[in-house]
C-alpha cells in the first residue's frame, strides 16, 4: 500500500470515528486494531500490538503521572487549597478588580500544587463567581480570569499534561517541566495587568466593597496568608528546587510533593480517611485514562512509522526546503486550529508522530518547541467553539449566561495568551533559561 494510501486509511477512520461521538480513546484503540491487522500481518500483528501497548505503558517516566495527580487531589479535598484562596483575598484590598486578581493569584497558587487544569478552573469558578456575580462584575471580569488561569496549571509543575507530551515527543521531562514556569508566570502577570488596567478604565465592570478590608491591618490581615499560602508553595519549591539542584529526576520529584501534602494536611489537622480514600480514587481514574492514552498514541506513531505514512509524509514536506523559523511557525498554526475543533490530547496524538521527527532533523530546540506546543494547548482551552474551559465553565454557572457569553468572556486572555506564545517564539529563553541551569 502506498503511503498516502495508509496515511488515508489511519487518518480518514481516526476522524470518522471521532465525528461519530467515538471517545477519543476509543477511536485510536479502533484505529490501532486495524493498523495491527492491516500493516502488521492480521493475527501475527494483534499479538504485536499487543506487546507494544504493554511495552508503552511500563516505562519508569511515566510515574510521575498519578503522583502529581494525587498532589493535587489531596490538597482539594482536604480543603487546604480553599482555605489558601480565602487567605489571598484577606490580603488584597482597596484594589481594582479585586476579586478578579484574587481569581488569578488564587488560581496561579492552586496551579502550583495541581496538575489538572479543570479542577483548577471548577473550583475557582464554585468559589469565586458566586461573589463575583452578587457583586456584579462584567462576565469578562468574573468568568474571563478563571478560565484563563485555570489553563496556566498545563504549564507550571507539576503539569500531568507536560509529562505526558515529554513521553510522547522525547523530550527531557525534567527540562519540559521546568521550561514552563516562566511563560506561566508571565501570562499570569499579563492577565493580572489587564485586569487591574480595565477597572481603573471601567471601575462598573469591577464594582469594589466598601467593606474589602474588613478593618484589619498589619498581622492580622497577612497571618492568614503566612499560615495557609506559604507553607504550600514550600511544596512548590520543593518539587521545582529538587529538579533544579539536580537532587531529584521528576518520579523523586513528584514522591517528594506527594509527601509534602500529605505531611501538610496532618499539619493543618485536615487529615482524614475518607478524603484520602476520595483521593486515591479520583487519581486512579484519571490515571488510567492517561495511560489507556499514552498506551493508544504510543502504537498508533509506530503504525504511522511501520506503514510508511510518517516516512512518506516527512519526506515530503522536507522536500518543501522550509528553515527552522517557517517550520515551528506551521507547526504552532497547525495546532492553534486544531485547538479548535479537538481536546489537547488528541492534537498531541495527531500531531506529535510527524512534529517530533521533522523538528529533530531541523535541529529545533526540543525544550522550546515543547514550551510552545504546551502554551496552544493552553490556547486550545480557551478557543471556541470546543474549548474544554469554556464548556467546564458553562458547567458552573447559573443557566442564564449563556455559552455566547462565555466566549466573549475568554476573548481578552485569548489575546493574552497568543502574545506570550508570540513572545517565547522570539525570546526562547523564556523557555530555555531555567532548564539551562539544571545541575
Amino acid at each position: 500500500m502506498e503511503w498516502q494510501s495508509a496515511l488515508a486509511l489511519m487518518l480518514g477512520t481516526l476522524f470518522f470515528l471521532m465525528a461519530v461521538g467515538t471517545p477519543v480513546v476509543f477511536a485510536f484503540l479502533a484505529v490501532n486494531l486495524i493498523g495491527a491487522w492491516v500493516f502488521l500481518g492480521q493475527e501475527a500483528g494483534l499479538a504485536q500490538w499487543v506487546r507494544n501497548t504493554t511495552s508503552s505503558i511500563t516505562s519508569f517516566s511515566l510515574t510521575p503521572i498519578p503522583l502529581f495527580v494525587l498532589m493535587g487531589e489531596v490538597l482539594f479535598h482536604t480543603g487546604l487549597a480553599f482555605k489558601a484562596i480565602t487567605a489571598i483575598e484577606r490580603v488584597i484590598s482597596r484594589v481594582p478588580g479585586k476579586l478578579s486578581i484574587v481569581s488569578i493569584l488564587g488560581g496561579t497558587t492552586f496551579a502550583t500544587l495541581s496538575g489538572s487544569s479543570i479542577a483548577n478552573t471548577a473550583m475557582m469558578g464554585g468559589v469565586m463567581m458566586p461573589e463575583m456575580q452578587r457583586r456584579g462584575y462584567h462576565p469578562t471580569m468574573s468568568m474571563g480570569p478563571i478560565m484563563a488561569v485555570g489553563g496556566i496549571a498545563m504549564l507550571i509543575p507539576p503539569s500531568a499534561l507536560a509529562v505526558m507530551l515529554g513521553s510522547l515527543a522525547g523530550i527531557s521531562i525534567e527540562r519540559l517541566l521546568i521550561g514552563g514556569i516562566l511563560p506561566g508566570l508571565v501570562m499570569a502577570m499579563g492577565f493580572l495587568a489587564y485586569v487591574v488596567i480595565r477597572s481603573r478604565l471601567r471601575p462598573q465592570d469591577a464594582p469594589s466593597d466598601p467593606n474589602d478590608d474588613l478593618g484589619l491591618s498589619g498581622w492580622q490581615k497577612w497571618r492568614p496568608f503566612v499560615k495557609d499560602v506559604v507553607p504550600l508553595l514550600g511544596i512548590f519549591i520543593a518539587v521545582v528546587g529538587s529538579m533544579l539542584a539536580g537532587w531529584a529526576s521528576p518520579t523523586e520529584s513528584a514522591a517528594i510533593g506527594v509527601t509534602a501534602s500529605v505531611v501538610a494536611t496532618l499539619f493543618y489537622r485536615a487529615f482524614s480517611w475518607p478524603a484520602l480514600w476520595k483521593s486515591l480514587i479520583e487519581t486512579a481514574k484519571v490515571s488510567v485514562v492517561i495511560l489507556f492514552i499514552l498506551a493508544a498514541s504510543t502504537t498508533f506513531a509506530q503504525l504511522l512509522s511501520f506503514s510508511g505514512a510518517s516516512t512518506g509524509f516527512l519526506g515530503l514536506i522536507k522536500g518543501l526546503g522550509l528553515n527552522q523559523v517557517t517550520l515551528v511557525i506551521g507547526m504552532l498554526l497547525i495546532l492553534l486550529v486544531l485547538g479548535m475543533v479537538l481536546d489537547q490530547v488528541s492534537m498531541m496524538m495527531i500531531a506529535l508522530p510527524f512534529f517530533m521527527p521533522l523538528a529533530v532533523a531541523a535541529g529545533v530546540d526540543t525544550v522550546w518547541l515543547g514550551v510552545m506546543i504546551l502554551i496552544t494547548l493552553e490556547i486550545g482551552l480557551l478557543t471556541p467553539p470546543f474549548g474544554l474551559l469554556l464548556i467546564v465553565m458553562q458547567s458552573v454557572v447559573p443557566s442564564s449566561i449563556r455559552l455566547p457569553q462565555i466566549y466573549r468572556a475568554a476573548v481578552p486572555f485569548l489575546i493574552i495568551e497568543i502574545a506570550v506564545l508570540a513572545l517565547v517564539f522570539c525570546l526562547p529563553q523564556i523557555a530555555t533559561g531555567l532548564p539551562n541551569l539544571i545541575r
